[in-house]
């Protein structure tokens, strides 16, 4: 076993000069196997023999782990079996254990080889006492430093081997901002040599941020680089490690979002996922109305891709060549809203940007500005949203001016609008005005059939995002059983973010299970069973709902009903009278 002692020799030599010369008498410190590290004196020409033949009250030490006091140096009991009692030079000793977390690691002695010495030491007996436990702390202290750097050197190296497989550019920084080490990205980067401890960094964040990452500026040498990244702290007691810097090239990540921005210009309601009658029916309406210059009203919970069908309306008119400019009313507070939808003259008011600023509804000139979460605007901005939707003309804050605009409006909300007019939360002349054309999104629940197409869909985007690669992808029925009979609140983006976690956790088999779902989903699987097999149904509405959810997952068409029917246990004709009964033709 590795000697803690050992390790730090020559630290304990030096306390053991220091400590002989300030008490007049002679010391020797040993390890835990009776190795002596230090000494003076007559030990001095002994150091890193081993006492397991002579050392009987050091050994008393380590077994008690208490100090022992030895008055008659070779009368002593504990001096019997000492092969030298008989020549025993020493006059009295004092010994004490070395311990480091509660482990003893050796024991540090005071002997006495004259008899002024002894008188000296018994004088002061308690403050020598006392002075040796001291000195026992001080180098069980420097022991645990250096385990310490030890373990911190042992942890960065594995450290290191890490972040040299992160894809990413990892810069590990010192305090005096020296690179202390970088992973093979970054070297190929900044286009260093394997001498790249010489150089000093200098990184400074712009205040800017794109998605979750922060722009800096990055100085190595007289070269400057403009990088997205994160800075993070590491937490070691060591210079050498102080911080370190994950990055990305900024007119790369850029050219990504911007190629991404592009494939969104593109979509038409082609993109809209689904063959059941409800995405039929909402892509015709898509169809016919996109060439108008009408106002449109989407309406659906939260969670049913709106936007997806605003930006479907706009790609399909004939104004795709220009911008489309959206806005959520709801992330924007009420007193910056009204400068972001029209826009304010330079010293318009406290804080205002010196130049001015273009608003939404100027930027969407010629084009499409999509209104989200109308339901969230301000009754005093209902007003001049109305205004401008009459006369087709905005008017800076700070000016009098007033701007002809030639914009497509479509507004989307997941509330009750007619509920907030009764409440007066929601002004009725703008309702009327936004409402030319309503367009209501089906909630997930109302086109179940379309799950495994949109289910696919998302395990190809992350498997992608991801890069995981495998030979084949296989959802366990289980999984279909608890997508087909959970409600989905959130609606397609519930289900989205319930298919990028399953991909984060798949194994390597490429089987999705109900072992990897979110455990909010199962859950609540379980408690509306329970809560269903507690209550009592009204046989014809059930027979009504469940009829009407067989028809939502096959579909109305003709070979759409003869799988509903086969499903239900019941003829095509009996499921055609049940039809009509219910009054389910639509």
């Amino acid at each position: 076993m590795a000697s803690y002692l050992k390790d730090i020799q020559d630290s304990v030599i030096k306390y053991a000069n220091i400590i002989s010369k300030v008490l007049e008498v002679e010391l020797e410190i040993v390890d835990e196997s009776l190795n002596r590290i230090a000494g003076t004196g007559i030990f001095q020409n002994k150091i890193n023999e081993n006492m397991e033949v002579e050392g009987y009250v050091y050994k008393k030490v380590l077994q008690s782990e208490s100090p022992q006091i030895i008055y008659k140096p070779g009368q002593d009991k504990l001096c019997i079996p000492c092969p030298n009692r008989e020549n025993c030079k020493e006059k009295f000793e004092m010994s004490t254990p070395i311990k480091l977390n509660n482990q003893i690691i050796g024991v540090i002695g005071l002997v006495c080889t004259k008899d002024d010495e002894r008188e000296y030491l018994l004088n002061r007996f308690d403050v020598n006492m006392e002075f040796l436990k001291q000195i026992s702390e001080f180098i069980s202290i420097t022991a645990y430093e250096k385990k310490e750097k030890v373990r911190i050197q042992t942890l960065m190296e594995l450290f290191n081997i890490i972040i040299d497989k992160v894809d990413q550019g990892v810069v590990i920084i010192s305090s005096d901002n020296y690179i202390t080490h970088i992973n093979k990205n970054a070297l190929r980067y900044f286009n260093l040599n394997n001498d790249y401890l010489k150089h000093k960094i200098y990184i400074e964040a712009s205040g800017e941020e794109i998605l979750d990452f922060k722009e800096y500026k990055v100085i190595i040498d007289n070269e400057k680089f403009n990088l997205l990244g994160n800075m993070y702290p590491i937490y070691l007691d060591d210079s050498k490690y102080n911080k370190m810097f994950f990055f990305r090239d900024l007119k790369e990540f850029e050219n990504k979002i911007n190629k991404m921005k592009a494939l969104e210009k593109n979509i038409t309601y082609d993109d809209i996922l689904g063959n059941s009658v409800k995405v039929k029916k909402l892509k015709n309406t898509i169809k016919k109305v996109a060439s108008s210059r009408s106002t449109v009203l989407i309406t659906g919970e939260s969670g049913t891709g709106k936007e997806l069908v605003a930006k479907s309306i706009h790609n399909e008119s004939n104004r795709k060549e220009q911008p489309f400019v959206p806005i959520n009313c709801a992330a924007i507070p009420d007193s910056l809203l009204e400068s972001e939808l029209f826009g304010y003259e330079k010293g318009a008011f406290t804080g205002a940007n010196p130049l001015g600023k273009i608003g939404k509804f100027q930027l969407a000139n010629k084009g499409t500005i999509f209104l989200d979460e109308i339901g969230d605007m301000p009754l005093f901005l209902q007003t001049k949203l109305l205004r401008v939707l009459q006369e087709r003309r905005i008017t800076k804050i700070g000016s009098n001016k007033n701007i002809d605009i030639d914009v497509r409006v479509v507004a989307a909300t997941n509330k009750n609008l007619i509920k907030m007019i009764n409440e007066n939360k929601f002004r009725e002349d703008l309702f009327y005005r936004l409402n030319v054309i309503p367009i209501e999104v089906p909630p997930l629940r109302n086109r179940i059939e379309d799950m495994k197409i949109l289910t696919q869909h998302f395990i190809n985007k992350y498997l992608n995002l991801f890069n995981k690669e495998f030979l084949s992808v296989q959802v366990l029925d289980d999984v279909w059983h608890i997508f087909y009979s959970y409600s989905w609140p959130g609606n397609i983006r519930e289900l989205e973010n319930t298919i990028e976690f399953m991909i984060n956790m798949v194994g390597t088999d490429g089987i999705l299970s109900s072992k990897i779902l979110p455990k909010n989903i199962v859950e609540n699987i379980v408690e509306t069973k329970i809560n269903k097999d507690d209550e009592i149904y009204n046989l014809k509405d059930l027979e009504k709902t469940t009829i009407i959810r067989a028809l939502n997952r096959f579909g109305r068409s003709t070979d759409g009903k003869k799988m509903a029917a086969a499903k239900l246990g019941i003829g095509i004709a009996t499921l055609y009278r049940k039809i009509e009964e219910y009054n389910l033709s639509k």
